[in-house]
């Protein structure tokens, strides 16, 4: 039996389904595993505040991973681990080539989403979906115009966010941005969005940095996940799974395939690969 010491798994896509909800299944599996003294760590795009309180009400988290590995979070001492920002000169450039296209974004800074005023007041029209729309609703502040407020705070930012109407313009501004600035990391999590971190910045590394201040081997550590964002936890963890639902790269990478985030894949893998359960 393969003897894992922390999970780590991505929320939207993963250890959530189509609803945004917790499965009892996958719930139960998570707390069987955390009763054997396994760290069951959340790995997410959003901040700490910005995860769904299903999740932040877990006794047993300790640790997570948050803003797509910008943050390393210590639940119960309530400190960062591991930080990795955007300078403010360059979130402020990138938000310069941003202008250039239709589109609204926001940035993620101490913990909290900041968005220009009118791009928050036509969010539903770029919005993926309603819970994008009330994501952005609930978990971003308006500000007259972003990059005069960082100039004033000029302060490092966590991650810059632009969601698109037009996919292919999406595709032009992902390429543009990689190009433009080597030394970011560019992402995507939903249909509709780039997400943009320092390079340093990646689930990957902050579980690696994790997984050394907790003083386990990377051979111990499990991860989950269905998007891009989620390669590099995938690719670093000892055992790599993609959901059913993943990107078909996502798939190609991963150690194991369980089933999708419908049908209790995280419970379906653990099943498998932790207590060898026919199911």
């Amino acid at each position: 039996m393969l003897d894992i010491r922390l999970i780590a798994l991505d929320l939207d896509g993963t250890l959530l389904n189509s609803d945004k909800k917790l499965s009892e299944k996958n719930r139960n599996a998570l707390e069987r595993a955390a009763a054997e003294g396994i760290e069951i760590v959340p790995a997410t795009g959003r901040f700490y505040r910005g995860m769904p309180q299903v999740i932040r009400d877990l006794p047993f988290v300790h640790y997570v991973i948050s803003i797509n590995g910008a943050q390393v979070y210590d639940v119960r001492e309530d400190k960062s681990i591991f930080v990795s920002e955007i300078d403010c000169d360059t979130a402020i450039k990138v938000m310069e080539q941003l202008d250039k296209a239709d589109l609204i974004y926001d940035c993620y800074q101490n913990g909290w989403g900041w968005m220009t005023q009118a791009f928050y007041d036509k969010a539903q029209d770029y919005a993926a979906s309603t819970h994008s729309l009330e994501m952005i609703r609930n978990l971003r502040s308006p500000v007259s115009e972003l990059k005069a407020y960082l100039k004033e705070k000029n302060a490092g930012v966590q991650k810059v966010q632009a969601f698109f109407k037009d996919i292919e313009e999406r595709a032009e501004f992902f390429t543009l941005i990689q190009k433009e600035f080597p030394d970011l990391k560019i992402t995507t999590s939903m249909v509709n969005n780039i997400e943009i971190n320092s390079n340093e910045a990646n689930k990957g590394n902050a579980l690696k940095n994790l997984a050394d201040y907790l003083g386990f081997p990377l051979s111990k550590t499990m991860a989950f996940g269905d998007d891009l964002n989620d390669i590099s936890m995938i690719e670093t963890a000892g055992i790599g799974v993609a959901m059913g639902n993943a990107d078909d790269f996502v798939k190609k990478i991963a150690d194991f395939e369980s089933c999708d985030c419908d049908n209790d894949g995280i419970a379906f893998a653990l099943e498998k690969l932790l207590w060898e359960k026919d199911i």
